[in-house]
């Protein structure tokens, strides 16, 4: 990955909270945060009494990587859970070109990417969902794969259920757009 990195010559990535708050980190990693104009020395440790923390003004932050898919991360960060993307420059263009297009529409229909098998079906009728919050995983040559919601909204319509065979193009849900 560090090879593919270096090929693409990425000077910096991006993560993106789930309230599509961005903050900008350089590659390589440095071991500093930068609050206004200052600048804080900040270190990852781990040990056995504390697991792993990060260590910010001689006061240990506990720090947990709870779950991790592709470049979705969720973390305990001083037992508060944070949900992020990591994205490079290039992404976060394509999502700025993809969302100026958002908005127009009453109502977003998610049809499936590809043929497969439904495994599982994260929301019900009803439910809100964010931009960005996975709604069905989607097995395809053995990969499972999140099908994430474009828009905020509420979902209006499942038309899957788990262990369903799906065709590319298939109807998987249909949200309405708020």
């Amino acid at each position: 990955m560090i090879m593919a990195k270096d090929k693409l010559n990425i000077k910096k990535l991006y993560a993106l909270s789930s309230e599509n708050k961005r903050f900008c980190f350089p590659q390589p990693l440095k071991h500093s945060i930068k609050i206004g104009k200052r600048e804080y020395e900040v270190k990852l440790k781990e040990d056995d009494k504390y697991g792993t923390y990060i260590l910010w003004k001689n006061r240990k932050f506990p720090v947990e990587i709870v779950r991790s898919r592709q470049n979705k991360y969720e973390i305990l960060f001083n037992d508060i859970s944070y949900n992020f993307t990591v994205e490079t420059p290039f992404a976060m263009k394509r999502m700025k070109v993809l969302g100026s297009a958002i908005g127009k529409a009453e109502k977003e229909i998610i049809k499936a990417p590809m043929p497969g098998k439904i495994i599982d079906v994260l929301v019900r009728d009803g439910s809100p969902v964010i931009r960005g919050e996975s709604l069905i995983i989607l097995e395809a040559m053995k990969m499972q794969n999140e099908i994430q919601s474009p828009v905020n909204g509420k979902v209006t319509k499942i038309n899957v259920k788990a262990n369903d065979n799906v065709m590319k193009d298939n109807i998987l849900v249909e949200i309405k757009v708020e």
